[in-house]
């Protein structure tokens, strides 16, 4: 089908390029980022990587490899000042741990491995405030570690102490209906690849899945998360032995099918953002197949009950997603480039590096994850807005 005068015209327009390249000092493909603000960042990649800067990105000092995790990817990353963060690695069996530093990174704590091993896979990890946290992990089979939790569901783990423990959450509805809630699909799981698969907004949560699914619920009223969310008032069945709780029972979610492409096991989506509670967007596609524009991008207006595909999507696939508050700027960003839309989603532009300004000229793509205004990449990566560079 011939494209449209309009589609055609948008993607000849380019932008100049948003990302100052910094340097990392390391060869790590990264894929965890988190601005704290203030100057303070944290980022994570392979073979245990672990950056921090204190100074806007000037300088990124190297940490200390946590015990045991010189071979481990670092997919997530949950820093809350200069001295406190958590690392997720994602990997099967073993290899999904959480460890956290409270010293600057010069020593870190084992705070979890994979439960579920040898099965399982750690996906997402996201703190609502500084003790409150969603682990979001693949579906495994249930086994004698995990007598709390159904088998073949979305495993997801909260804790309410900083990370200290980590109670399951189980999914008691019934009958059990494939596809609703933590049930999963047949084959369905949920992508790593930039710490963004769920999101939490305003008391709400989400997760996207390979199917194109996402599921949402409330998790609480009111300003602050509720106690009852993460520790059941009573236990009348059996007792998670890693953690010594009862099962939280999140059952009450909604599901909707999102108009992303997820045609093969290595398609679907990727990164959730929410602005508000209602205003969201998702973004995605096949990375096995990144130059692919057809349905990489949707966008909803009322919390994830209904989805509409981007009418100009970004032009390939994408891993991340974020919205720029300055800019009022959507950004999104992949292997083969970067998009922004001022349109709430309805419409992606491509953004472009501009060699009269001696911008590099690979500035605008190769990249994995977003934490506004710095992004990280595969060999060390690292780049951070330039906000005049948007400017519609």
């Amino acid at each position: 089908m011939r494209p449209s005068l309009a589609f055609a015209l948008l993607f000849a327009i380019p932008c100049p390029a948003q990302f100052t390249l910094q340097i990392s000092n390391t060869t790590a493909d990264l894929r965890g980022i988190h601005n704290v603000g203030s100057g303070v960042a944290w980022a994570s990649g392979t073979q245990g990587t672990v950056l921090r800067t204190e100074d806007g990105g000037y300088v990124w000092q190297s940490c200390s490899i946590p015990p045991g995790a010189e071979k481990l990817d670092f997919r997530g990353i949950q820093a809350f000042d200069a001295n406190t963060a958590i690392v997720m690695s994602s990997g099967p069996g073993d290899q999904s741990r959480l460890y956290k530093t409270t010293d600057g990174c010069h020593t870190w704590k084992l705070l979890l491995t994979n439960p579920y091993a040898p099965d399982g896979f750690f996906d997402a990890i996201l703190f609502l405030d500084r003790k409150h946290g969603i682990l979001f992990g693949d579906p495994s089979p249930q086994n004698i570690n995990t007598p709390t939790e159904y088998a073949n569901n979305f495993r997801i783990r909260v804790t309410a102490n900083g990370g200290g423990t980590w109670g399951p959450v189980s999914a008691t509805d019934w009958p059990i209906k494939p596809g609703h809630g933590l049930h999963a699909l047949s084959n369905e799981s949920a992508f790593a690849a930039s710490n963004s698969c769920i999101a939490s907004k305003d008391g709400w949560f989400w997760f996207g899945t390979s199917t194109s699914r996402t599921a949402f619920r409330r998790l609480y009223e009111g300003q602050t998360p509720s106690s009852f969310l993460f520790n059941v008032p009573f236990c009348a069945g059996a007792v998670d032995p890693l953690s010594g709780v009862c099962g939280l029972p999140w059952i009450d979610f909604e599901d909707a099918q999102v108009p992303i492409n997820h045609s093969t096991q290595s398609a679907g989506i990727f990164s959730l953002y929410f602005q508000t509670a209602t205003l969201g967007m998702a973004v995605g596609g096949d990375y096995t197949n990144p130059n692919d524009a057809d349905h990489t991008a949707a966008y909803t207006a009322d919390g994830g009950r209904i989805w509409q595909a981007a009418q100009t999507p970004p032009h390939g696939y994408r891993s991340s997603v974020a919205y720029d508050a300055t800019t009022k700027s959507w950004i999104t960003v992949g292997p083969n480039g970067t998009d922004i839309s001022t349109d709430n989603g309805r419409n992606w532009h491509l953004v472009h590096p501009d060699p009269a300004l001696h911008e590099p000229a690979d500035a605008d793509r190769n990249w994995n994850a977003l934490s506004l205004p710095y992004v990280v990449g595969p060999k060390g990566r690292i780049g951070k807005l330039d906000p005049a560079a948007i400017k519609p």
